[in-house]
């Protein structure tokens, strides 16, 4: 790779050239040779401070003057003030970190276009004794940060990807004594842990963090189309997905995005709508999932009699389950006719939740094996 001025004078000669988005002159340069390939997503912001520097010299040479005066980087201003005659004026540099989501969406469009989608349809045996296998891998909150100087555990999005995958191969080990003829795989859940470039939730509550949210899309996009391969490998999979607190907008665009990789794959099928509660019958299990921030558990088993077209009443001997989340610890309920079950967490504790007292539940990923006819058989934890 050539020197870092070598690459700015062929930024800048680019950007002159009318291509002014950061990611554009990194794939440029990448195509030119300057850069890395691997490199383009790492150099944008760096591209981005070269080109706002620059433009601030040109257009304000008494700012930029005052800064090599003092010895302060041009690039590190992110406000100051006016002080005119009449008018004092503060103003702020733009302090958007990382790209829009125009620019996220275009560089998703571009993984999709690149991939070969060579998913060959997997054909399947009849199995004499079929099941079900629910998997869930509950509120892994990708980009929550723990210190175990402060709470007594780390946590990062290193662990949180190696505790799905730990946990999603723990759940398959020990369903092998079931014969698994389709998979169950419920995502969302807080698989992000911020909704917004601020480091908050949807609704704007601050939040603990490793890394930028762009790249913890990325991960969680990544992680989820390895466990799904994964998990085809045993059964067909029925991907559904429930809307939660900590990412409704950027959790529905990642489910939306896992759909669409899988456009022309046969051995899957999505429930990716934005609804709260998603339904699905397997024999006389009527399952439902959902995150648990919304509706009461007294509601619960009311909402899927009048909500679900596959509520069979009377003496149907219907086996029917609600799987929630959101809590990140255990509860179980028999209601009338309903199960209701509130799944573990692999996530780790965070100094919020450290604080209030909300830890030492044990940290697990879960899944269920359902038989067609008898029900939930088998409940399964992998835990760390």
């Amino acid at each position: 790779m050539k020197s870092n001025q070598i690459i700015k004078e062929r930024a800048f000669d680019v950007y002159d050239s009318g291509i002014t988005r950061p990611t554009d002159i990194a794939r440029r340069l990448a195509d030119e040779g300057y850069i890395d390939g691997d490199s383009v997503r790492n150099f944008r912001r760096t591209i981005a401070n070269w080109v706002k520097s620059k433009y601030v010299s040109e257009t304000n040479p008494g700012l930029a003057l005052e800064c090599d005066t003092v010895g302060i980087p041009l690039d590190s201003v992110k406000h100051g003030w006016y002080k005119g005659k009449h008018w004092s004026i503060a103003f702020k540099a733009d302090t958007n970190e990382g790209p829009s989501f125009e620019d996220m969406l275009k560089d998703h469009m571009e993984d999709v276009k690149n991939h070969a989608f060579k998913y060959e349809k997997i054909k399947r045996e009849p199995l004499d004794r079929p099941h079900l296998l629910v998997i869930d891998p509950a509120d892994v909150h990708i980009g929550k940060l723990a210190s175990a100087f402060e709470t007594g555990e780390d946590y990062n999005n290193q662990i949180a990807v190696q505790r799905v995958r730990e946990g999603v191969d723990g759940i398959i080990q020990k369903a092998q004594a079931f014969e698994i003829e389709k998979i169950i795989f419920v995502a969302g859940n807080d698989i992000l842990h911020i909704d917004t470039p601020r480091r908050t939730t949807t609704s704007g509550t601050p939040q603990d963090t490793d890394g930028m949210w762009y790249d913890n899309f990325l991960i969680a996009k990544k992680l989820y189309i390895e466990v799904i391969d994964r998990l085809m490998q045993v059964a067909d999979v029925h991907f559904m997905y429930n809307p939660s607190n900590h990412d409704y907008v950027h959790g529905f665009f990642l489910a939306d995005a896992i759909s669409n990789w899988y456009r022309d794959c046969e051995n899957i099928t999505f429930d990716v709508s934005i609804a709260h509660r998603k339904y699905y019958a397997y024999g006389k299990n009527l399952i439902c999932t959902t995150h648990g921030d919304g509706a009461k558990w007294n509601d619960l088993t009311k909402l899927m009699a009048s909500e679900s077209d596959a509520w069979e009443g009377g003496q149907s001997k219907q086996r029917r389950y609600v799987y929630t989340h959101h809590v990140h610890h255990k509860i179980v309920k028999d209601d009338i006719g309903v199960t209701i079950e509130s799944l573990r967490s692999p996530s780790g504790t965070d100094a919020w939740h450290h604080r209030n007292g909300y830890q030492h539940a044990p940290k697990a990923v879960e899944g269920f094996i359902h038989d067609k006819l008898h029900g939930q058989v088998a409940r399964l934890s992998h835990l760390f």
